[in-house]
């Protein structure tokens, strides 16, 4: 899947996220999180294990995350890359 335009899904109330995507060159993922000391190398692997299952290999990923669990990391990324992929 390739990222063609800017997208966002999710809201910044608590134990949810904000996740905006945008193309890109290389893939690269920016966390922001309220649990990031504890709990950043799952929030990355869960966007990283997403991001692969859809086939995207370039773009910007930026989460700003409120200590959502991963069933809602995987919908509002899923979410915004569908958003954001060719019609």
């Amino acid at each position: 899947m390739r990222i063609v335009k800017k997208a966002q899904a999710g809201t910044m109330q608590s134990s949810d996220l904000m996740v905006f995507v945008e193309p890109g060159d290389e893939l690269s993922v920016e966390i922001d999180s309220t649990v990031k000391k504890q709990f950043e190398h799952l929030i990355r692997q869960k966007i990283d294990q997403v991001l692969a299952a859809q086939g995207v290999t370039a773009g910007m990923v930026r989460v700003t995350d409120r200590g959502a669990l991963d069933y809602a990391i995987e919908a509002r990324l899923e979410t915004a890359l569908k958003r954001a992929g060719e019609a």
